[in-house]
């Protein structure tokens, strides 16, 4: 990203959310991005997982100039690339956790085959197999948010994009999700985390703090 800009409009007035941003993140790595409600982090991920595009700057996502995309091309990145885990799940409530998991890979034209063992594995890798047939309802938040890492990684994506992935868990539910999503960092996924926690934080190499708009620090560290 280079000058990267977002503006809204919003009651008569056009609101700039990020101000500039100038960020590289190469394959592999495991980001955190931090800041207070309102800094601008989740606009910022969302510009990261093409589900918006900048208002001006340049932003090149896998060697693609994201402002001269389509929509339908900026669609086949998100399916093909990237995978999304949010604070609220977003799981079907009408079909169950195997059906949620498998979903999005009928809109993916490639790896047509085994796309259903794709999914159960998944499952299992979560740990959460034995829950395939249960209605997102019937299960605790931990077990949606493993069932939503899982439709996140149906489709293989090289990109994890997480906010705020634990924000309605419980300090121990908390370690076992994270637990999972440093465990695709360790399988050679890139993994962009969004939190406030610093807990959360310290499980990525490299922690990047905004706040009204701007990164004001970027700190690599070891992973513990």
């Amino acid at each position: 990203m280079e000058n990267v800009k977002k503006s809204y409009w919003f009651a008569s007035e056009d609101i700039e959310v990020l101000k500039g941003i100038n960020l590289k993140i190469d394959y592999g790595d495991f980001v955190a991005i931090m800041g207070t409600s309102g800094s601008g982090k989740t606009t910022l991920l969302n510009l990261i997982g093409c589900l918006d595009v900048p208002s001006s700057g340049k932003y090149i996502f896998s060697n693609s100039d994201v402002l001269s995309l389509t929509d339908d091309e900026l669609s086949a990145i998100r399916s093909e690339h990237i995978g999304f885990v949010f604070q609220n799940f977003y799981l079907l409530p009408y079909i169950n956790v195997f059906e949620n998991v498998y979903l999005p890979s009928i809109y993916d034209s490639r790896n047509t085959d085994n796309r259903k063992n794709r999914a159960v594995e998944l499952l299992k890798l979560v740990g959460i197999e034995d829950r395939m047939k249960f209605k997102p309802a019937q299960l605790s938040g931990g077990q949606q948010q493993r069932a939503a890492i899982a439709r996140a990684l149906i489709n293989d994506p090289e990109l994890l994009l997480a906010d705020e992935p634990t924000g309605q868990l419980d300090s121990k539910t908390s370690k076992e999700i994270m637990s999972i999503i440093s465990g695709m960092h360790d399988r050679g996924k890139t993994v962009i985390v969004v939190t406030h926690d610093e807990n959360i934080a310290n499980y990525a190499s490299r922690i990047i703090r905004i706040q009204d708009g701007i990164v004001v620090e970027q700190t690599d560290k070891k992973k513990f």
